[in-house]
């Protein structure tokens, strides 16, 4: 089984090549699910380190995301929380995979070369758009402020650095047909 990490600067389209790639039938884990799946587990420990982020002992994610992104201290302390059950929750769900034959699994991992994960995988597949375009995917998505797109970005590692670290490049640059083009000559390329 070849574990591949996948990767990419906030609006690249990552989601979109990890959505085609479980399409066509590749296990994909997210990070991002299994952090909010550990959000709730370990609600009260988040709650006990950022009290201003919750209301009535409920998480707000908004509030803490904002607390986080402004903060580089906060971050690591949440990602302290986070990170270790992420990691967990992904080499039980690799297992799994590994035990129905996939041939092949993508780690998901926003946050990948930010937490040296590189050299736990085969390769790492980095999808690239321009800042630009980036920019107002998430800005259409989410309703983020112009300032809070560029505070996210800022707090990852560089789009020129992802892609100069990484072992394949998608860049998704044009409409979504050519970007699933680009996944499925990868997959072709990687998988046989």
């Amino acid at each position: 089984m070849r574990l591949v990490g996948l990767t990419g600067s906030i609006g690249s389209g990552k989601s979109t090549v990890a959505q085609r790639l479980r399409a066509l039938g590749v296990a994909v884990l997210d990070a991002d699910e299994y952090a909010r799946e550990g959000a709730k587990v370990l609600k009260a420990e988040i709650c006990q380190a950022f009290p201003e982020a919750c209301r009535e002992g409920e998480l707000d994610r908004v509030a803490l995301g904002r607390r986080v992104f402004a903060d580089p201290e906060a971050r690591k302390r949440l990602e302290a929380l986070i990170h270790p059950y992420v990691r967990q929750r992904m080499q039980e769900e690799t297992e799994k995979a590994r035990q129905v034959g996939h041939s092949l699994v993508v780690h998901d991992i926003p946050l990948l070369f930010e937490t040296g994960r590189e050299k736990d995988f085969a390769g790492v597949l980095v999808v690239a758009a321009p800042t630009a375009q980036r920019k107002a995917r998430v800005m259409a998505r989410s309703g983020l402020s112009e300032a809070e797109f560029e505070a996210r970005d800022q707090s990852q590692l560089p789009q020129e650095e992802k892609v100069r670290r990484a072992t394949w490049v998608i860049w998704n640059d044009a409409d979504l047909d050519t970007l699933y083009s680009r996944v499925e000559a990868w997959l072709k390329e990687v998988d046989r």
